[in-house]
């Protein structure tokens, strides 16, 4: 680090520093409240209800209706928020996810992205917001949700600026014209 607290580049001659994980981020997890409000809301029902049924198969029913409610209302919506990741490294950016099916997007750092930030109401008071990163072409990424989104996007700027400069020196040092 600099003294102003930004990513120091390595000195010419000097080979770039390998990969490394920078940031691993989900999306807010505010949207499984209501999934931890309906296993409260089943546990507490069945627990009265347990036993106070007019037939003992009943209570054998009650207890096959609320697995089927909590796993459909809150273990599945749990489990779609765990299979989506964002990662930031010093290379690139990349976001992965699918329940069944994997998809995943990718951005380098070197070729250089516009960063729109957007935050709602509700994430405002939440401190979260939606990162999209464009980088003019066909690639775009959209980190919805996330933490601290100006942290985000401070990283994300310090990232491209490192790695513009090493690809640049690089391309010097070699005689090529960076980004044809």
């Amino acid at each position: 680090m600099t003294i102003a607290g930004r990513v120091d580049t390595p000195p010419p001659g000097v080979p770039a520093p390998e990969e490394l994980v920078v940031a691993r981020l989900r999306r807010s997890a505010r949207r499984l409240f209501w999934s931890a409000l309906l296993v409260i809301a089943v546990a507490g029902a069945t627990g009265y209800l347990w036993g106070n049924l007019p037939e003992p198969f009943e209570d054998w029913m009650l207890a096959a209706a609320a697995g089927a409610l909590v796993l459909l209302g809150a273990v599945v919506p749990w489990i779609a928020w765990l299979s989506h990741r964002y990662t930031i490294t010093t290379r690139r950016v990349i976001s992965a996810g699918g329940l069944f099916s994997r998809s995943r997007a990718e951005l380098t750092h070197a070729r250089g992205y516009a960063i729109n930030t957007r935050r709602g109401p509700l994430q405002r008071l939440w401190g979260t917001g939606t990162l999209t990163l464009a980088d003019g072409m066909e690639g775009r990424i959209v980190l919805a949700d996330i933490p601290n989104p100006r942290l985000v996007a401070e990283v994300l700027t310090d990232q491209i600026e490192v790695n513009q400069i090493l690809a640049h020196r690089d391309a010097v040092q070699t005689g090529s014209t960076p980004g044809l």
